[in-house]
């Protein structure tokens, strides 16, 4: 999702995430959502905001820890919403077949 929106609390992906990065990195992020879905919750939100913006260095397993960050938010109750996605993240997504799994919000816009 590409937009300025203003969030109390947003996790961060990090600038590089690549086949080598994504199993190290998934621990952590998996426990970073599930405290972050227990905050959102206790203020009775329904989504969780995770920011791309950090990410410059990144190959198909970023998609899988997006995934998998969804599956987690979901299990949790909540929705998961990517911001400042980078245009080449959107068409990586959108080859593998993904992207409205993702950013369905930025599928339909792009096909009105």
């Amino acid at each position: 999702m590409n937009g300025s929106e203003s969030h109390a609390s947003m996790l961060k992906l990090p600038a590089s995430v690549r086949l080598n990065d994504a199993g190290p990195l998934w621990p952590a992020l998996k426990q970073s959502l599930r405290a972050e879905s227990a905050q959102v919750r206790s203020a009775a939100g329904t989504e969780l905001h995770l920011s791309a913006a950090p990410l410059q260095h990144f190959d198909s397993a970023v998609l899988t820890l997006l995934l998998s960050a969804g599956r987690v938010c979901a299990a949790e109750g909540l929705q998961l919403r990517v911001h400042e996605v980078p245009a080449k993240l959107q068409e990586l997504a959108r080859v593998y077949g993904v992207a409205e799994l993702l950013w369905p919000e930025l599928v339909s816009a792009a096909a009105a």
